[in-house]
């Protein structure tokens, strides 16, 4: 490591938990980051500040203007603009030592199989859609790679870990099935601007932590935020026998 990266880092790498080798394992590792809107909009400013290595960005989405109220990432002269773009010139102004690569296209099983199996270290999962999330989680559970997931939604979140490399972990689809609802986004049901901040800020810590190896992750659990009242609820999040993504019957 060099000394001006001993510098930069140096208030996490003096956490005793953390370290030197916390920060190595940081700087060697390549993150998937799925959307840069509200939630991949911090999740990459964090992840890009703290500095893992290597990040790749993927959205097909333009940046408009009703995206910057919450999108952080992107500011007015990027209008019109790719989001993936935008995001790689605030990241590079955050960190220019950051290694940033663009995906503007739209996410599929292809697209993600090409992606994740690179191999990439871990997976954030930032986007508004249940087919989309369906489909990294698929990709995650047969590479055995840890997955990040976070959603918002009006005044409320959650976040989760699923890290099929564990014997016990759960995946995504233990949690919901095909057919939830797809009509749960922010542009039919508004959300408030820092709830997305708070979700995507977790999101990164427990990317931080998969990483770094630091403290105890969300695996086999779930974070519930409640804005309206700013209370956390946890619940366990078992693994599902009979899930047809990581049970005993999965293809």
């Amino acid at each position: 490591m060099r000394d001006e990266q001993l510098l930069r880092y140096s208030r996490q790498i003096m956490l005793p938990a953390f370290d030197v080798e916390g920060q190595t394992r940081l700087l060697n590792a390549t993150v998937l980051v799925v959307g840069v809107g509200g939630l991949g909009s911090p999740v990459a400013m964090y992840l890009a500040a703290a500095g893992v290595g290597h990040l790749i960005l993927v959205d097909d989405d333009v940046v408009e203007i009703s995206n910057l109220q919450r999108q952080v990432a992107h500011r007015e002269s990027a209008l019109g603009g790719s989001k993936v773009e935008s995001a790689r010139q605030t990241l590079l102004a955050l960190n220019s030592d950051v290694k940033i690569t663009t995906v503007n296209e739209r996410v599929d099983r292809t697209l993600l199989e090409k992606l994740i199996g690179r191999p990439v270290d871990l997976v954030v999962d930032a986007c508004d859609n249940f087919s989309t999330r369906f489909a990294i989680n698929a990709v995650c559970v047969k590479h055995k790679v840890a997955l990040v997931s976070g959603a918002a939604i009006r005044l409320e979140g959650q976040v989760a870990v699923f890290d099929s490399r564990q014997p016990d972990s759960p995946c995504y689809q233990c949690l919901y099935q095909d057919g939830d609802d797809e009509q749960m986004s922010c542009a039919r049901n508004g959300v408030l601007a820092p709830v997305v901040g708070v979700i995507g800020s977790m999101q990164a810590l427990e990317a931080i932590k998969v990483l770094s190896g630091m403290g105890k992750s969300l695996c086999g659990r779930l974070l519930l935020f409640d804005a309206m009242s700013s209370t956390w609820r946890e619940l366990r999040l078992p693994r599902d026998p009979a899930c047809k993504v990581c049970g005993a019957g999965a293809s």
